[in-house]
């Protein structure tokens, strides 16, 4: 069974009223939630809040869920529309800090440069692979709106190209366009520390 298989079934069990299996999506996803809402805000001890304010509104809006799109799909909107809703309550800028990055202390909450680039083994190859996530991090946080969002879906989240395109409601020949502009936006910022070849992509 898929997982939107899986999930398909423990949304009809949610809508028939058993709490139990809405229980099983908040632990599903609330790592990748949270990991989520941790990128778009600069106070981390707000995470928490908003993703459970995340989950409430998810649970409210359930009757509502139609399938047409997939479940974490559709729960990736309303966490990034909460988050949004709370930042500008708070009149904060919804942009990832390195400094709240670095605070987190769960190795599962590193930035997603780092997370695939610090297995080096020596002190150099570590200050490399951070200096090179930092410059990833930086790359994508300078990206326009629908590039930023389009790479992180894609590369971060794992969403298809057609799970992209339901969410960001444009075709996947938009969709690919964006990405493909994205990674060659963060490549030209990569090349001066990797020496990489025109062309080449991270």
């Amino acid at each position: 069974m898929s997982e939107a298989d899986a999930d398909a079934l423990l949304v009809d069990r949610v809508k028939l009223g058993d709490v139990r299996a809405f229980e099983m999506l908040v632990v599903k996803y609330q790592r990748r939630i949270e990991r989520l809402i941790g990128r778009m805000v600069r106070d981390v001890d707000l995470v928490p809040d908003i993703a459970q304010e995340t989950f409430i509104r998810a649970y409210r809006a359930m009757p509502q869920f139609r399938g047409e799109s997939a479940f974490y799909t559709w729960l990736y909107r309303i966490a990034v529309n909460t988050a949004k809703k709370a930042l500008v309550e708070l009149k904060r800028d919804p942009l990832v800090s390195e400094a709240s990055l670095a605070s987190r202390e769960d190795g599962d909450e590193t930035s997603p440069a780092e997370s695939t680039l610090s297995d080096g083994e020596t002190p150099e190859a570590l200050l490399a692979s951070k200096e090179v996530a930092a410059a990833v991090n930086a790359a994508i946080e300078a990206l326009s709106e629908d590039l930023r969002q389009a790479i992180t879906l894609r590369e971060i989240e794992g969403l298809s190209y057609e799970e992209i395109a339901d969410f960001m409601n444009c075709p996947i020949g938009t969709v690919r366009s964006r990405i493909f502009r994205a990674r060659e936006a963060i490549a030209a910022r990569l090349r001066p520390l990797l020496d990489t070849r025109d062309g080449a992509r991270w």
